[in-house]
């Protein structure tokens, strides 16, 4: 925060340790640690956010790109990497684009067709993709779940509200847009949702990656074991259960990973 009120560089915060602050840096400091204390996140403060070593524009139109998701992205290009030919995907719920933005960005074999229900999220969204270059390969439409998607997709990704009205949650996280956040049914209704939905827009051996939270992992698993062949639960650095993947059928050339 000192190195945004400032306009310097972290590293410039070392090197210039004995600078002096003028009043008007002062005041600017001073105001950023109010609004944290009070619980803002600090990406909306400093107005970006890194997510898989890509630097995002954030602001309060959308969900704080968080580590956790990175565990989806991850094994999507795994996923492109390992197909060697052109792939289609939808991120379902784009908020910053930094799903569809990253995918994109280290898979060249892809496109992505990105959606959200809000318009200001989509603004945001638009704006990374500009600064990423990839508007070329990277289209957003504005709609609800799979409902503007046109087409067949070899992968569907999501990162959905996921969590149940009055979960205790940190403060920072209670400052993030309410609708990117909950769900209905203990949180699981819009995941669910999707695992009904999307096998109708998947190509023939297609997959959906969706973010989730361990608690909603069995109404997830039960949605799966309706609508797919298979499916594996992804966990995150600590362990927890953290993405489903689910697959429409096993092509005879490739097994899914254990």
């Amino acid at each position: 925060m000192l190195a945004h009120a400032l306009g310097l560089r972290r590293l410039d915060l070392y090197l210039k340790f004995d600078r002096p602050l003028s009043g008007p840096e002062l005041t600017r400091y001073r105001d950023l640690v109010a609004k944290r204390a009070k619980g803002e996140p600090v990406a909306y403060l400093v107005g970006h956010k890194e997510f898989m070593g890509l630097d995002f524009v954030v602001t309060p139109a959308v969900l704080v790109p968080n580590p956790d998701t990175e565990v989806l992205v991850q094994r999507a290009v795994e996923l492109a990497r390992e197909a060697a030919r052109p792939l289609r995907v939808a991120d379902v719920g784009t908020g910053t684009g930094c799903i569809a933005i990253a995918i994109a960005h280290y898979a060249p074999n892809v496109d992505v067709v990105a959606s959200d229900i809000t318009t200001e999220a989509l603004e945001v969204a638009r704006r990374n993709v500009e600064v990423h270059g990839l508007g070329d390969r990277v289209q957003l439409i504005c709609g609800d779940l799979m409902g503007p998607f046109v087409g067949s997709f070899d992968l569907v990704c999501a990162n959905l509200p996921y969590v149940a009205e009055g979960s205790p949650l940190a403060p920072e996280v209670v400052a993030q847009p309410a609708r990117a956040l909950y769900a209905d049914v203990n949180g699981s209704a819009l995941v669910t949702r999707l695992m009904d939905d999307s096998p109708a827009h998947l190509s023939a051996g297609g997959r959906v990656l969706a973010e989730l939270d361990p608690s909603i992992v069995s109404m997830t698993v039960d949605a799966a074991i309706r609508n797919f062949a298979g499916h594996r639960i992804h966990r995150d650095l600590a362990g927890h259960e953290r993405v489903i993947e689910a697959w429409s059928s096993i092509p005879t050339n490739s097994e899914p990973s254990a």
